[in-house]
């Protein structure tokens, strides 16, 4: 049986177990790094970051990361909080990671309806960090778990923060969703002693499966390298073995997703239903890899709208 809220919220350590200095540094905007000092594993020679335009004609933020040496989160706050918070993890084909410095729309979007949103830059495996494939998973933990240690930095409740992740980032939000027990690395301060599982999921055009032919060929050799095998391949396939604790998870994508095969989205459902965890899947006619979730005048498309309902459902306070 999935945990209530109530049960969610009385497992997790109190906030007050964060170490004040930690406390004191979350800013309540901004971005911040979500490791003590270096990121665990760092290769040597050390990564070099790097920052990208993702177009010619493009807005000053509109970046990419092709190399990460310092994971971050950049808040987004509610002006008027519910309590509630959502995890926003881009996409990227983990080649790099496409996002901005400053947060996002759908970042605004969440904050106008009184959630608080934090934007994920995470690390890549191409970077030969120690954890290799790994890597994402670990800044994805880390980020709910600092997340819920300063959750009074925000005035959000701790038990009430959901996850929603894009393309590739779509496979870091499942795995954290379903693997947010999986020890990743060793607690760096008393905020990894807090829960890093989402309490629902949202996946958007997810990268999902790493086994042919299902597998976005891009995502699984940037992942797991150019030959990996059936067994690594079945172990970094989100779908694969999900827990009975795996939170409420609702899916969107085009069915002419070029990119990013449908399949993905639909072996993931399949998945989610034969565990019996309540699931949601919308696959809209037409729309591409990466279709809006917001129309030009900044109303939610659908796969927002039925998120917002669905969240609701499962407990999260929109």
């Amino acid at each position: 049986m999935t945990p209530t809220r109530r049960e969610l919220l009385a497992a997790l350590p109190a906030v007050a177990v964060a170490p004040q200095l930690a406390a004191a540094a979350a800013p309540a905007s901004g971005r911040f790094p979500i490791w003590p000092g270096v990121a665990p594993g760092m290769p040597s020679p050390p990564v070099v970051e790097e920052v990208v335009k993702r177009s010619p004609n493009g807005s000053a933020d509109d970046i990419a990361w092709p190399h990460v040496a310092t994971p971050m989160l950049t808040v987004c706050p509610a002006a008027k909080p519910t309590g509630a918070a959502v995890l926003l993890i881009p996409g990227g084909g983990f080649a790099r990671v496409a996002t901005g410095r400053n947060p996002g729309n759908i970042a605004r979007w969440f904050a106008a309806q009184g959630v608080t949103a934090f934007e994920l830059l995470y690390r890549l495996p191409h970077d030969r960090w120690a954890a290799g494939p790994d890597a994402p998973l670990q800044d994805a933990q880390r980020a709910m778990r600092v997340i819920r240690a300063r959750a009074a930095t925000w005035g959000i409740d701790p038990a009430n923060i959901a996850v929603m992740g894009f393309s590739a980032g779509g496979h870091v939000a499942g795995r954290l969703a379903s693997r947010a027990s999986l020890k990743t690395y060793d607690p760096v301060d008393a905020a990894d002693t807090q829960s890093a599982r989402p309490l629902v999921a949202g996946l958007m055009f997810p990268v999902i499966s790493m086994l042919p032919p299902v597998a976005h060929a891009q995502s699984r050799r940037e992942l797991l390298g150019p030959s990996p095998d059936e067994a690594t391949s079945i172990r970094y396939s989100v779908e694969r073995d999900l827990p009975a604790d795996m939170p409420p998870t609702l899916i969107g994508q085009a069915a002419d997703d070029q990119v990013v095969p449908v399949a993905n989205s639909i072996v993931m459902f399949q998945a989610l239903k034969a565990r019996n965890i309540p699931a949601e899947l919308y696959i809209i006619e037409k729309g591409g890899h990466g279709a809006p979730l917001l129309t030009p005048d900044g109303r939610p498309n659908l796969w927002l709208q039925r998120f917002q309902l669905f969240a609701a459902v499962h407990g999260l306070r929109i």
